[in-house]
C-alpha cells in the first residue's frame, strides 16, 4: 500500500477580499516526484509558503505524516525539508560550518549526519572550501543538505535548476530521482521549465487561478496526443487530399499536423504518394508537456 506523506485537502487563501487559493487538494505518495506548475499569479508560490508553515492558510488542511500542521506544527516540520526560492547561505563560511550551523537548531543532529548529507549530496571533497567559491550547482546541493539534515519524508524544491547550466540541470535531475527512488523521499518540485518537469516527475499538477485544473501521472497527460509532422508538394494540393482524410492543423512553418495512427498513417502517406504528392517529410512528433499545459491554461505563460 502506497504510503501518503503529505496530504492537502481544500485549501485556501484570503488576502483582503480577494480569494487567492480556492480550493486545492492533492497529495503526495512515498517515493515519488510531484510537480506543481503554474503560470504568473496562479498561487503556486502563495501555496508552497502554506506547505512550509511561512504563512498561514485561511482554510483547509495540511498534513505532513500525518501531523496537521495547525495542531502538531513541530512534528509535522520535523518531516519536512525545504528550499523555497534560494538556499540561505553564509558564503563565507565553509560548506561543513553551513551545515554545522544549521545543524545546531536541530535536535540530536551531530557530525555523522552532517557526513551523511554530504556523502549523499557529492560534496565530500569540496565541504570544507568556502561558500563563496563554490558554483550555483554546488551551493544548490549545499542547499539540499541542509534541507536534509533532519531526515525529512518530504522535500519541497523551488525552482531547484533556476540559473543552472543543462550539465548542472541534469545532474540536478538525476540527483532528485536518486532521493525518491533510492531515499524513499517524497519530492514536490515547482518549475518554470516544462521539458525538465516532463522528463522529472512522476505526476503533475497544474494549478491556475488558484485553481488545480489537472493532476495526473506524466505519460496519462500526454497519451493520445502524439502527432504527426507533414510536409510536401504542393501544398495544397496534399492539404486538400489529407484533410479529406482526417482532421489537420496548418502551421506557420508551411507544414501540416495531424493525429498519429500508425495504420491510417501509412494508409495516408500512401494515398498522397498516388495522388502524385511528394511528401518530403513524415515525422512522428513526441507530445510536450508544454502544449498541454498551454491549452489548458488558456496561454498563460509560466512563473
Amino acid at each position: 500500500m502506497e504510503r501518503i506523506t503529505l496530504s492537502v485537502q481544500n485549501l485556501k487563501k484570503i488576502i483582503g477580499k480577494r480569494e487567492i487559493i480556492k480550493g486545492l487538494s492533492f497529495e503526495l505518495k512515498e517515493g515519488e516526484v510531484f510537480g506543481f506548475l503554474g503560470p504568473n499569479g496562479a498561487g503556486k508560490t502563495t501555496t508552497i509558503r502554506m506547505l512550509v508553515g511561512l504563512i498561514k492558510p485561511t482554510s483547509g488542511t495540511i498534513q505532513i505524516c500525518g501531523y496537521n500542521i495547525s495542531d502538531h506544527f513541530q512534528d509535522a516540520m520535523k518531516n519536512l525539508g525545504c528550499i523555497v526560492e534560494n538556499p540561505e547561505l553564509y558564503p563565507y563560511l565553509s560548506g561543513y560550518d553551513n551545515l554545522l550551523h544549521f545543524a545546531s537548531m536541530l535536535d540530536g543532529i551531530g557530525e555523522e549526519r552532517i557526513r551523511e548529507v554530504t556523502e549523499l549530496v557529492g560534496l565530500t571533497e569540496r565541504i570544507h572550501d568556502k561558500v563563496k567559491t563554490y558554483s550555483l550547482g554546488m551551493r544548490q546541493r549545499l542547499g539540499i543538505a541542509q534541507a536534509l539534515l533532519g531526515k525529512p519524508k518530504v522535500l519541497i524544491l523551488d525552482e531547484p535548476t533556476n540559473g543552472l547550466d543543462p550539465a548542472g540541470i541534469r545532474e540536478m535531475r538525476q540527483f532528485i530521482r536518486f532521493l525518491a527512488v533510492e531515499e524513499g523521499l517524497s519530492v514536490l518540485v515547482s518549475s518554470h521549465l516544462l521539458s525538465e518537469i516532463q522528463l522529472l516527475c512522476d505526476r503533475v499538477a497544474i494549478i491556475s487561478k488558484g485553481t488545480i485544473i489537472r493532476i495526473d501521472t506524466v505519460h496519462q497527460l500526454l497519451s493520445n496526443r502524439e502527432r504527426v509532422v507533414w510536409h510536401f508538394q504542393p501544398f495544397n494540393k496534399g492539404k486538400e487530399i489529407l484533410s479529406a482524410l482526417t482532421a489537420i492543423e496548418e502551421k506557420e512553418d508551411g507544414t501540416i499536423l495531424t493525429e498519429f495512427d500508425e495504420m491510417k498513417t501509412a494508409e495516408w502517406n500512401k494515398q498522397l504518394v498516388e495522388a502524385g504528392v511528394s511528401v518530403i517529410e513524415m515525422n512522428r512528433k513526441l507530445p510536450a508537456l508544454e502544449d498541454l499545459f498551454l491549452e489548458l491554461t488558456g496561454g498563460d505563460t509560466i512563473e
